[in-house]
C-alpha cells in the first residue's frame, strides 16, 4: 500500500492515485470494486457518478426472481459506453457512496491546495 495515495474506501471498493505514474496518467484515479478496476480522469468520474444516480433514479432493473430469493439487478453504464456493470441495489448504493465521497475528497483537496498556495 506504499505505492498508492488512498482517496476514499468503503466495504465495496477503493479509490486511489498511484504515487508513481506517467505524466499523462498523473491526474487519473484508480477505482477498484468487485474484482474490477477503472482508471478514470475527473470528467469520467463525474460522468460515472451521474450514471450511478441515473441508474438509481430510473430504477431500470433486470434479473430473475425466484420464490425464495428475489434478484433485482441494475445495469450501470461506465463512462465508456461499451462497458456496463450489473449490480444489485446494495452494490449500486455502495458504489454511489464510493463515487460521491471520492469526488468530495478530490474537491476538498483541490480547495486546500489552492488556499495553501495563496497563503505562502
Amino acid at each position: 500500500m506504499d505505492d498508492i495515495n488512498t482517496i476514499y474506501y468503503n466495504d465495496f471498493g477503493i479509490a486511489f492515485q498511484w504515487k508513481r505514474s506517467d505524466a499523462k496518467d498523473f491526474n487519473k484515479i484508480q477505482l477498484v470494486f468487485n474484482n474490477t478496476g477503472l482508471f478514470l480522469n475527473r470528467e469520467e468520474l463525474i460522468q460515472f457518478s451521474k450514471n450511478i444516480d441515473s441508474a438509481l433514479t430510473k430504477g431500470k432493473s433486470f434479473g430473475n426472481a425466484t420464490q425464495n430469493k428475489p434478484c433485482e439487478l441494475f445495469l450501470l453504464e461506465a463512462p465508456n459506453p461499451q462497458l456496463s456493470f450489473a449490480m444489485n441495489l446494495e452494490e449500486l448504493k455502495d458504489m454511489q457512496d464510493l463515487m460521491t465521497r471520492t469526488l468530495f475528497q478530490l474537491g476538498l483537496n483541490h480547495v486546500l491546495k489552492n488556499k495553501q498556495i495563496r497563503f505562502n
